[in-house]
């Protein structure tokens, strides 16, 4: 039996990017996994990902042609337009304000690189572009930031490189079909946006059904750690209620109940882990210990 091919739908598209730090990389490094031919254009100084960690760099730009240009001079602007005219895509992450200072305004790309698109991560939609931000103030904006504590990732960055690859795609289809390039602009504050639409619809707001409110959805102590229990559906319900030995229907009204949720921490609470990955693979019940 012989293996299909991987599927690439980018494979001949050229991307060039100058976009630095964490969604642009991101961005890029999901192209080229989707066979794009990747070149990245860094400052004198480098990309600051490489300083916060190298790990992470390294991984974003595997098999990434990169090359140091400075853009304010008239070499790294000759370089710049030599790899432009050679490309379908420009990938950028600047202030829309810097663009122009290098020449990159979308009517001055157009009209000198008609196939070319351009695809713009930038903070906020519109004048909000200028104000500065990162992931944290727009998980923020968008009440995504509870307590003191950090977030566990970077959403609105890794949200945002998804919309920019999915971007870059959108703007594939356009050239073939009309021959020309397009420009799409990426704002982080909408990608964190629509991240939050599940608790903007109330889906996630304390005591609902996935706010903690059913009792087969939420994370409980055990014996020696926690556990991430998901037993949402009818079906997963009712083997956890009869697996926690409760008589009552496993419906939604029980599932709510007090009563239900103190006998299920009741029954977690004395299993340790491996007893309950145990449970888990015995009785087809969707938890994760930790």
């Amino acid at each position: 039996m012989t293996t299909a091919p991987a599927f690439a739908p980018l494979k001949g598209v050229r991307i060039l990017s100058l976009a630095l730090n964490l969604p642009g990389p991101a961005a890029l490094m999901r192209c080229r996994e989707m066979g794009a031919d990747c070149q990245k254009l860094e400052p004198p100084g480098g990309d600051p990902m490489r300083q916060y960690n190298t790990a992470a760099y390294r991984q974003l730009h595997e098999h990434i042609a990169l090359l140091p240009a400075d853009l304010k001079t008239q070499a790294g602007q000759e370089l710049l337009h030599r790899e432009l005219a050679q490309a379908d895509m420009l990938l950028t992450s600047f202030r829309p304000s810097a663009l122009p200072k290098l020449g990159l305004t979308w009517p001055a790309l157009h009209r000198q690189y008609p196939r070319l698109s351009h695809i713009a991560i930038v903070g906020a939609p519109g004048e909000a572009g200028e104000t500065p931000g990162h992931d944290l103030t727009y998980l923020a904006e968008n009440d995504l930031v509870t307590g003191l504590d950090l977030p566990a990732t970077l959403y609105a960055d890794m949200g945002g490189s998804l919309m920019a690859s999915e971007a870059v795609l959108h703007a594939v289809l356009h050239q073939r079909s009309r021959g020309e390039g397009i420009y799409r602009e990426v704002a982080l504050s909408s990608a964190a946006g629509y991240l939050a639409l599940p608790r903007a619809w109330g889906l996630t707001r304390p005591g609902a059904a996935v706010g903690g409110g059913h009792a087969g959805y939420r994370i409980y102590p055990c014996l020696d750690g926690r556990v991430a229990l998901a037993a949402l559906e009818p079906h997963f319900a009712g083997r956890l209620c009869a697996a926690a030995g409760l008589e009552a229907a496993a419906n939604l009204q029980t599932m709510f109940a007090p009563a239900t949720h103190a006998a299920v921490a009741a029954f977690l609470g004395t299993r340790t882990r491996q007893e309950l990955d145990a449970l888990a693979v015995e009785q087809d019940i969707p938890l994760h210990t930790l």
